[in-house]
Order: structure tokens, then sequence, then C-alpha cells
């Protein structure tokens, strides 16, 4: 049996792996599907929903599904991109979201993809949550204004035994991420970065290490987000 695979994303035919991911897949074609909860090497949890496609004109999370032969995949509709532009609008209005004076505007995910998909008012009220900002930790800052809940530090920061550093506090709305006490002053130096640059957003931010890159020279300054995976496959002639 063939361990490659047929597929079709928005009327183009590529080939893929056998269950492979969609996103995985349509990644390796230069076909750019939105994703805030995905990171590389860590196991995908479907989370944020921005990666919702049509699947045989079903809603899927592209992060979460295995391809398999013949599988149509509508992308880039105006019905998804509407889709993805309220979840971006959602989580800003859900939080308290200051871009001018976060340490990670224009390395941010959630405000590029604000970009991306032309957010302007919302089309949701804002709820202006009353949250703390947590400076107790010896090398991180964790600032809940800006959180998406998205699970990236949860599944990605362990120590050398495995155990996860970060974890969920309370349940429903009142839901936080939490890092025990005890553990975080065991967090070393690289542990704290990797937290930093795991998080899409401003949540998580190392102490005395805020700023890395100018404004004006960060990564969605000037280039939006996604174009990285467009350019280089048009470069290498996948499409």
């Amino acid at each position: 049996m063939s361990d490659v695979v047929t597929i079709t994303i928005d009327g183009v035919e590529i080939k893929a792996e056998k269950g492979q991911k969609i996103l995985d897949a349509a990644t390796k074609a230069g076909i750019y599907i939105p994703t805030l909860c995905n990171f590389e090497g860590v196991k995908p949890k479907g989370s944020c929903r921005i990666c919702s496609v049509l699947v045989n004109g079903r809603p899927m999370t592209a992060c979460t599904t295995p391809v398999s032969e013949g599988m149509v995949i509508e992308n880039d509709t105006e019905y998804l991109n509407d889709l993805r532009k309220a979840i971006v609008e959602i989580m800003f209005v859900e939080g308290n979201h200051m871009c001018p004076v976060c340490e990670r505007s224009g390395n941010c995910e959630l405000q590029a993809l604000a970009y991306r998909y032309l957010m302007m008012v919302p089309r949701f009220p804002y709820l202006f949550p009353t949250r703390d900002i947590d400076a107790s930790h010896p090398k991180l800052i964790k600032d809940h204004d800006r959180c998406i809940l998205c699970k990236r530090c949860i599944r990605a920061i362990q120590d050398e035994n495995g155990k996860n550093f970060f974890a969920f506090k309370r349940r429903g709305y009142k839901v936080t991420i939490n890092i025990d006490p005890s553990i975080s002053e065991k967090m070393t130096d690289e542990l704290a970065q990797k937290a930093m640059d795991v998080c899409p957003v401003g949540a998580l931010i190392r102490k005395e290490k805020g700023y890395d890159v100018p404004i004006g020279k960060r990564k969605y300054d000037k280039v939006r987000i996604g174009n990285d995976i467009e350019n280089k496959a048009k470069k290498e002639g996948v499409v």
C-alpha cells in the first residue's frame, strides 16, 4: 500500500504522506493555514480553532486531522476567513491586549493575524476583565491580560524528567495558566527564553529580556504572517 496520498486544497492537487496532518501537508506545499495553538515539535491539540478548514464539506481542525486519499479541503474561502477573523476578534475582546505598549508587538502572532484578516473594530463587545500580572517568579513575568489559553507553554516546557512547568488553574471563564512556585525556582534561563519564544503573544516575558529586537525590525513589522511559507514554496517551484 502506498505511503503517499493525493489531496486537493482549494482546487490544487498536492501529494502528502499518509497519516500526515493537513496543516503539515499544506505547509510543505506552500499553502498557508493559520494557527495559534500549534507549534512545531509539540503534539497538536486543536485548541484555538483558527486552522479550521472544510474537509469534504465538514469543518475540521487542520492541525489534528490526518490526510487521506482523495480528501477535498477548502481553506482560503470567504466563509473560513471570516470565521478566523471572528476568532481573532473574540481573543482581542476577551482579554486586555494593548498592542502599542506590549513587548511582543511586531513579534505577536495574534496581532499579525489581526493585520492579515484586516481586523478593524471587533464585532463583539469588549469584556475588559480584571486580571493580574504575576511577577513573583524568578525568571518570568506572566501577564494574564494577554494570555489566549493556547496551551503551548503547557505542552512545550518541561524539566529533564518530563514534568510540566505550566498547568491550568481553575475552570471555565476563570481558568488561568499557573506555575508552581517551587517548580519555577528550578527554571533555567534557557527554559525561560524558550517559554517566551513558544508563547504566540506577550503573556510570558523573560525578566530583563523583553525587547530583543527593536520596533521596526521585528518579524511581522514588514512581512505579514504566512508569507514565509508561501514565498518559500514559490522559490522552490512547489506552487
